[in-house]
Parts: structure tokens; sequence; C-alpha cells
């Protein structure tokens, strides 16, 4: 991709805000038909059925969440969701941010449906423990996204603390256990989006999102998590790829894990 193109992609404001505040939207980066398919790809597999490992649904469960769990590295199992993950828009884009060539190490796909609780404040870096420096998403928007239905929210200028010491999160709004509290004088803010936008932010930078309290929208995304090619570490959980798809292994860092740790089955969701 030229210098052109990329500037086209990501005007350099858009760098600057990811730069300064730790993330960045780019609006309208995949098509509403490659967005369809997508999610036409993961209806299709979750009437499939349960994949071990990476998918397991309840159908019979009364929580939306287990009806409906988010699909872990589904990039290990679908063709097109590996496709997504080391799409040539985002690692131009990624490549930027980071500033050197970057390896994929994630991939997820949320359904979240009404009804469904969402994720507590939280940094992907706690889980991932990409050593040294940090991970950047790339959360893609698959639905019209707001506050109703379970949009992000982000802590600008967090990502340049250092990883915080989460508390217990209340389990009646959240699936996972972790929560970071706003540091003193930040606060929270919301990321409304379209089908097709994607919001890449650091893996320090607080966020997370709320129940989705609408009564018929389900709050669909595709997310990948990456990391620098200077990185010599990271959770034995996450394997590494170039963007052409080729195994990377790294060293392993402690205290990593699948990212967001869920509240036990009697009174917690699988996502």
């Amino acid at each position: 991709m030229t210098a052109m193109d990329i500037g086209a992609i990501l005007p350099e404001a858009l760098r600057q805000q990811f730069e300064e505040e730790g993330f960045t939207v780019v609006r309208g980066l995949f098509g509403y038909d490659e967005i369809e398919g997508l999610c036409d790809g993961f209806e299709a597999l979750r009437a499939a059925g349960p994949v071990p490992g990476h998918f397991e649904p309840r159908p019979a469960d009364p929580d939306p969440l287990r009806r409906h769990p988010r699909v872990m590295q589904p990039h290990e199992i679908s063709g097109q969701a590996r496709g997504f993950l080391l799409d040539a828009r985002l690692q131009a884009v990624l490549e930027v941010l980071l500033g050197e060539e970057v390896l994929a190490a994630q991939s997820m796909f949320y359904f979240k449906p009404p009804g469904a609780r969402g994720q507590a404040l939280h940094q992907d870096n706690f889980y991932l423990r990409v050593e040294p420096g940090t991970c950047v998403a790339a959360w893609v928007a698959c639905d019209v996204i707001g506050r109703d239905n379970g949009g992000l929210e982000v802590v600008p200028g967090t990502h340049r603390m250092d990883l915080f010491c989460p508390e217990e999160a209340d389990r009646r709004v959240s699936f996972a256990r972790e929560y970071v509290p706003p540091p003193p004088g930040l606060v929270p803010v919301p990321v409304d989006m379209a089908p097709g936008d994607v919001l890449f932010f650091n893996g320090s930078l607080v966020h997370g999102s709320g129940p989705n309290r609408s009564a018929d929208r389900f709050r669909r995304s595709f997310i990948g998590h990456y990391v620098g090619r200077s990185a010599e570490r990271i959770g034995g959980y996450y394997r590494t790829l170039t963007m052409a798809g080729e195994r990377v292994p790294l060293a392993q860092s402690e205290g990593a894990g699948p990212c967001g740790t869920e509240f036990a089955p009697h009174g917690g969701s699988a996502g």
C-alpha cells in the first residue's frame, strides 16, 4: 500500500489522536457487504453447534450470553475469520500506529444479544501481557452500535499509564470479573460506530461496555489483537502470526490468560 493510500485511510489527525488519547476510529474501513458476509458466516457457525475450545453455546440457558457466547480464536476454525484478522487494510493502519511490522495474536467475535451483560472497564494487556510494549486492538463494528445496545466506552489518556490492579466487577452488569475504575479526573467516553467502522486502541487503554439494554438489537463485533514484531513475550494462550499467516512463536510471559476472566458458571456467563 502506498503512502498516499494509507494517508487516505488514516489521516494524520487520526494518527495523532491515537498517539495522544490512545484510540482512534477509521470509519468505513470495511464495506457493508463484507460485514454482512462476516455476520452470515458466524450465524452459520452458531447454527452448526459447538466447536470445543472456540464456541460452546447452551441453547436452553436463560443467560443470553450462554446462548450466544463469544467465539474465541475463530481464525483457527474459519478461513473467513482468518482473512479478516490478517486483512491488508488493518495491517496498513496497524503498521503506522505501531511503527513496525505487526503480528496477529488473537481474534474474537461477540454476538452480544439483547439483554446481554457487558464487560466492565479493563485493559487488554492485563491479559495478553505483551513484553516489551503492549498490544493494539482492532475492533470491527458489525452493527449500528451505541450506548443503548452496549457500545464501547474508552478512557482517553490511560494508555500512558501502567497496568492497574483490577477490582471485582458487578456481575449483574459485567460477564468478566475484572474492573478498573477510571483514574481521578478521567471519565469514560462512548464510541458510537456503524457497520464497517474500526476502533483501534492501545492495549493499556481502559475501556469496556455496559449491558445491551435494547429490545431487539444485537451488538456484533469482530476483534483482533496485534503486537509489534519487536515483542519478545506474550501469554501462552496467544499464538502469534505474521500478517502473511506464518506462525511466529514468542516466549511465554507470566500472568496471562484469555481476554476477560469470566465469573463462575453459577453467576456468570460465557460472554
